[in-house]
Parts: structure tokens; sequence; C-alpha cells
């Protein structure tokens, strides 16, 4: 094949078309390159993956990050908080407390963003054995006793419920505490489904079932009369 040959084959031949599509692709390009910059600010939560199953994170709280991801403006306007992602991995994690630097690693993304600050930069936590219990229920009582009247007995079923969380959240935790019951008035008996709850937040009910509550009223012995004069 001759020079000419192969230019009128594979270089004139569409000659238009390619033209063509050689301008559209150029000014594309052009299109992209010039279009403005922006910024913006992003809360995100973080996942923390390859959690060992025997253990908790025993902070009480645990910070959200805001990231600041710069980008095409078309692009960082159409962002939302749920495309952007940062992960921490915990293999091999044990007890006790770990600061973790935050870095661009972490994050994920969409096409063509990129971080350009975490704030903060650091995170601190504490990690505790998970440890599981059961403990009473103490039902709640609360309201006006009716003239004459005082609480008998009281029953819950179950009588235990059982709970879980970090060790030392758990060794601090003596009894669930049901929501309240009103006795205001009450004379006979009542039975009640209450929700047992943990004050601490750490701590989780792990059957969190109603709890049957009955509350027994009766009689108040009569106060003793003055004794009589010799």
């Amino acid at each position: 094949m001759t020079a000419g040959e192969f230019f009128r084959r594979h270089v004139f031949h569409n000659l238009g078309l390619k033209l063509t599509s050689l301008a559209i692709a150029t000014g594309l390009w052009l299109a992209i390159a010039s279009e403005p910059m922006a910024e913006t600010a992003v809360n995100v939560s973080i996942v923390f993956r390859n959690m060992p199953g025997d253990l908790e994170i025993s902070s009480e709280h645990i910070p959200s990050e805001q990231v600041r991801v710069r980008g095409p403006e078309r692009v960082i306007r159409r962002l939302q908080a749920s495309d952007v992602h940062m992960e921490i991995d915990l293999s091999g994690m044990k007890p006790g407390e770990r600061t973790f630097d935050l870095t661009a690693n972490q994050i994920s993304l969409p096409d063509k963003l990129r971080p350009v600050e975490i704030v903060p930069s650091q995170i601190h936590l504490d990690f505790d054995k998970r440890a599981t219990k059961r403990v009473p229920v103490e039902p709640r009582v609360i309201g006006t006793f009716a003239p004459g009247y005082r609480i008998e007995s009281v029953s819950t079923d179950p009588e235990t419920i059982s709970i879980t969380g970090p060790s030392k959240s758990i060794a601090a935790v003596e009894n669930a505490i049901t929501d309240p019951i009103d006795v205001s008035g009450l004379i006979d008996r009542i039975t009640v489904l209450r929700h047992a709850y943990i004050s601490d937040p750490l701590v989780q009910v792990t059957d969190p079932h109603p709890v049957r509550i009955t509350i027994i009223m009766g009689r108040a012995p009569a106060p003793a009369g003055p004794a009589p004069s010799p």
C-alpha cells in the first residue's frame, strides 16, 4: 500500500465526520477545563469496619466529621452527604484508648471531587470488652395513694431482663427501671405493660419487650390511738 492510498483510506475517508467529532471533543474539553471550581463542607458519619465481635466502643459520644470538598461547581451542587463515606478499619483492635488520624485515603468521593480538609483531623475513642448479664426490673410507681390505702405488693413478669454493653458500664447497672405507673386513687389492683430501660446510653436491653406489672393496693393499718390514762 502506497502512502497516498494509506492517507485516502485511513485519514481522508469520512474526513468531515472526523473533524466534527474532533471539534465536539475539543469543545467539551474546553468547557470542562474552564468550568468554575467550588467548595463545600459535608457532615459525614464514620463507618467502623471489621469491629471484633467481642468488643464495644465505650465512648459515650462518637463525633461526626466535617469534610471540605472541592471540585467542579456543577458536581458540588449535586453533592449529598450520603455520597461521601469515611471508614476506619478496626481489625485487631483491643480494649483501651485509641487515637485515629483521619486522612484523605479514608474518604470515598464521587469522581472529579477531592477532599480539602477534615475537621477534626483526629478522633479519640475508648474500647471495652462486651459483657451481658440479667438485672431485676424495678417498677417506677408514681401518684398519690387513695386515703387509707397503701401498696401491698408489686410483681413483674419477667422479673429480670438481659442487658449488654461495655463491661465497665454493665458492671455499674444494678436494675432496670420501668416507665412510670400512676396509681393515684387506686384502691384495688392494676395490671399494666411498661417498657424497662437503662439510663446509660451505652447499655442496651437485649430483649426489649414490655414488662407486665401487677400492683395490688390494700388498706393501711389504722394509726394507734393515744395510750389510756393511768
